[in-house]
């Protein structure tokens, strides 16, 4: 190939690389958490995106507030749309951390030859203002928007104070990183009179302030969370992700890998995620089998599957359900499709429903589901909840309580089960409650050879029944 072939070709894989550069948006493919933040947005005025640093939490950030200022969403867009120009602001912990992030990631670097190398495309870009004081922090920027109109994005800081975030309208606001909860609040005003929303991306360092207490202890139909770990941020190698995880100190550890605020003694469970996962196997037919039922009203209603090995007492997590607003046969029918093993369940399912005056319990065992005989309770009959919090914590500290590593919506949970004034907060615990039943109820867990019996007597008593011959092998209500 003659030189001037080569130049040409360099020439066009240049042209190729600035135009890819400067038309990041149209190449988003969000991550599953990505997704699931961005969906939200739909029906919520409030979310939040829990995560780790480097995990893609802030990129997720700066790719919705460019869809909303140029109203180019992608095809598979299912969050909100607007038809029209929108007036949005950013905002970052101090002037120079605003532009660091927020303004590098939306607009590009360095600045300002690599304008429009950002998550707004350059043939958008229609101008903007300098800030003062701090060296190439933007003040605002002009965003053409597919409708014809223009769009309006100003940089705020939250070390400007809550008064530099008061007086105007505005349709959508992005915190990068924790906002002050007065600074929070005031940007909920803002967006009041256009019904807009907030959406708002950190990393969990401040533990258990007012602005997490707001998602995690005061759930509305506005609010939404979503936790996104080291393990959903699919850039991160599995063989980088042990030497990026042992860089950071213990204490910080879970913050910055898993997204976990740094709940101090208010969090439940404190022993790290990576002591309790387990690659999935074949359960011996040996080892008990046992279910936990978590009745659903108001929450999702949520099973987990107990395999037991009675040789050492430890206990594997296999398998989970959960699932909101469905009748008790569809989720029985979830619960037949899996493993038939006893099913421990919580006092509350002995109450009856309002129309048919049937307990729940009672219902599930209509359809099929083996239910044991009385609700979740210790040898002594005793219901502690204390009890089997510490019965898990010990099995978990001891390498006796596993969970299969793909249990993702365990996990979630897990991360966040926490106290506030000494109580349980009984927010998104529903399958951490069902893992506490089926604990409590261990000693009721049956082997396959057991189940297989089981089926088989099961069989014997259909053909049989019109003798009145009673094959109820392990004395369960049917």
């Amino acid at each position: 190939m003659s030189n001037d072939n080569i130049k040409n070709l360099n020439e066009i894989l240049g042209e190729i690389e600035r135009r890819r550069n400067e038309a990041k948006l149209d190449l988003y493919q969000p991550y599953k958490k990505q997704l699931d933040f961005h969906a939200l947005g739909r029906d919520k005025r409030e979310r939040l995106l829990f995560a780790g640093n480097q995990q893609g939490k802030s990129y997720c950030g700066a790719m919705e507030t460019a869809m909303h200022l140029t109203g180019k969403y992608p095809d598979w867009w299912t969050g909100r749309r607007w038809s029209r120009p929108v007036k949005m602001w950013a905002g970052g912990m101090t002037g120079l951390a605003t532009r660091d992030n927020p303004q590098r990631l939306l607009l590009g670097e360095p600045w300002p030859q690599g304008i429009g190398t950002g998550t707004i495309p350059k043939e958008d870009i229609v101008d903007y203002s300098m800030a003062r004081g701090v060296s190439d922090a933007v003040d605002s920027v002009i965003i053409k928007h597919v409708s014809g109109g223009a769009s309006q994005l100003n940089f705020k800081s939250y070390e400007q104070g809550r008064t530099k975030w008061q007086g105007s309208t505005i349709d959508a606001i992005w915190f990068d990183e924790e906002p002050p909860f007065d600074i929070y609040t005031e940007g909920l005003a803002r967006i009041t009179a256009t019904k807009g929303m907030t959406f708002t991306t950190f990393t969990p360092l401040l533990g258990m302030s007012e602005t997490v207490r707001r998602f995690l202890d005061e759930p509305t139909e506005d609010r939404a969370t979503v936790t996104m770990t080291i393990i959903d941020a699919e850039h991160i190698a599995p063989e980088d992700r042990q030497r990026i995880i042992d860089g950071y100190p213990d204490f910080e550890r879970d913050a910055r890998i898993n997204g976990v605020p740094m709940l101090g003694s208010g969090r439940i469970f404190q022993i790290a995620e990576d002591k309790l996962r387990c690659d999935p196997f074949e359960i011996p037919k040996y080892w008990g089998r046992i279910a936990g039922l978590d009745i659903g009203v108001e929450h999702p209603t949520a099973v987990v599957w107990l395999a037991h090995n009675r040789d050492d007492d430890a206990v594997y997590l296999t398998d989970i359900y959960a699932a909101s607003d469905k009748p008790v046969f569809e989720h029985a029918h979830e619960i037949q499709k899996r493993l038939r093993c006893p099913v421990a369940w919580p006092h509350d399912a002995n109450s009856r429903d309002k129309g048919s005056g049937i307990s729940i319990a009672a219902q599930y065992r209509r359809h099929g589901v083996n239910m044991l005989p009385g609700h979740a309770r210790w040898d002594d009959g005793s219901t502690s909840v204390e009890a089997g919090i510490e019965d898990m914590r010990e099995r978990m500290i001891t390498s006796r309580f596993k969970v299969f590593s793909h249990l993702e919506d365990w996990f979630s949970e897990y991360r966040l089960y926490h106290r506030k004034n000494g109580l349980i907060v009984k927010e998104k615990d529903d399958l951490l409650s069902a893992t506490r039943y089926a604990v409590m109820s261990l000693r009721f867990a049956k082997t396959a050879q057991d189940l297989d019996r089981r089926r088989h007597d099961h069989q014997r008593q259909r053909q049989t029944v019109a003798k009145g011959i009673d094959y109820n092998l392990f004395g369960y209500d049917r």
